[in-house]
């Protein structure tokens, strides 16, 4: 693999980093300005609403000018971002600069994940998405319990200036080590927007909008039931996670690898499997050893769908990938704040802290149908064209061999 790739994911890592570890932060960002715990946690979803947002607007503003220089010039806002917020003097600019760092981490990923795929061959683009995405899984191993940790003990805005290093960094790599693309394959806005009049783009948005929901309505709320139902101490509950963590880097590495030999068919298993172990954590969480075994087969399925759901998206775009691939990033998201609403219903209405898992499984089977769906259409384009190829063949006219 190209070493653009894992400069790529080096500063997907840190985009990863940024994005989760407020979870990890928000009783010192609460005390540190004097709101509520409640109120510090509208930075996360203010940041999912900037990448959903912005990830299809800065597409747009951006669909003439060169991906790389788009790329760092995403970089350089994103620096400006952490750096903001690591020095922010009130809670309301801090929001101001967590949205701006959203922005700039939302169309990062999806003309990232373009470039990502032009850096290879036919037969490797899986691969090398799942290479870039590969940071983010690492982001929640080591970025997030590390950023933590420094903001636990050295103050919160330590860790927003690491994080900044980290951008510094990455937009070093990126502006000497990742190639310009042709001017040839720079769309402009009008043949991007046209790839949205297939429907099969819309299934595949939705497909990824239902599979991520499923995910993190059972995430969200996995401490919980780690504690309350399984009856782990609390303390293990960051080496569990790290598990789970472990398990969706395995798992995305096997779907870069898998989605390049059969993109919806590691999709439609892998949505199945998903549902599946989703719906065995009510025999296993109730068992220490089981429930671990099922924590790490969940990471696994959760993260392998990931590149064939972008692989997907991008190949229904008929040659102007970037805006459904920056789109898929904020359907992405809309799942991520999707899935945790319902679950929390779920709670709320007293069906407990396996409700989670359940609503995840029905998310997940949806997103399996939605994905069946997208098979059929396949089938019956393929058939069509057959036909239609067949028609062609018979009505020329033969070639006398006299």
């Amino acid at each position: 693999m190209p070493i653009a790739l894992f400069v790529l994911g080096l500063t997907v890592f840190s985009l990863g980093t940024t994005e989760f570890m407020i979870a990890g932060l928000l009783p010192e960002l609460a005390a540190g300005f004097g709101v509520s715990v409640p109120d510090a946690g509208l930075l996360i979803s203010l940041f999912a609403v900037g990448v959903v947002i912005g990830a299809p607007a800065m597409t747009m503003l951006t669909a003439r000018v060169p991906k790389k220089a788009t790329l760092v010039t995403l970089l350089v806002v994103f620096v400006l971002g952490e750096s903001l917020a690591a020095a922010a003097p009130s809670y309301g600019v801090l929001m101001a600069a967590r949205v701006l760092t959203a922005i700039s981490h939302g169309a990062f990923f999806g003309i990232g994940a373009v470039v990502a795929a032009n850096l290879v061959p036919e037969g490797k683009k899986a691969r090398a998405i799942a290479t870039m995405f590969g940071g983010l899984t690492i982001a929640t191993i080591a970025g997030v319990p590390l950023g933590t940790f420094i903001g636990q003990h050295f103050g919160w805005r330590t860790t927003f200036w690491a994080v900044a290093v980290l951008g510094l960094i990455s937009l070093v790599g990126v502006s000497t080590l990742v190639p310009h693309q042709p001017r040839g394959e720079q769309p402009g806005i009008r043949n991007e927007l046209s790839a949205f009049a297939n429907p099969k783009v819309w299934l595949a948005l939705a497909t990824t909008m239902l599979s991520q929901a499923g995910l993190y309505a059972a995430y969200t709320y996995i401490a919980p039931l780690l504690i309350n139902v399984t009856e782990f101490p609390r303390t293990a509950v960051a080496p569990l996670l790290m598990l789970f963590g472990v398990g969706s880097f395995l798992g995305t590495v096997l779907g870069g690898r898998f989605a390049d030999r059969g993109p919806m068919t590691t999709l439609t298993v892998g949505l199945v499997l998903l549902s599946g172990i989703l719906l065995l954590f009510s025999v296993t969480a109730h068992n220490g050893v089981t429930m671990i075994a099922t924590l790490a087969l969940f990471g696994v399925a959760g993260f392998l769908i990931n590149p064939a759901l972008q692989t997907r998206v991008m190949n229904e775009s008929a040659g102007a990938p970037t805006l459904t691939s920056a789109s898929n990033i904020s359907a992405f998201n809309i799942g991520n704040a999707l899935g945790p609403w319902l679950a929390g219903l779920g709670i709320s209405s007293g069906l407990g802290y396996l409700a989670p898992s359940w609503i995840g499984a029905a998310l997940a089977g949806a997103a399996s149908l939605t994905a069946l769906v997208g098979v059929a259409a396949d089938q019956r384009q393929h058939r069509t064209a057959a036909t239609s190829a067949a028609a062609g063949a018979r009505s020329e006219p033969a070639v006398s061999s006299s």
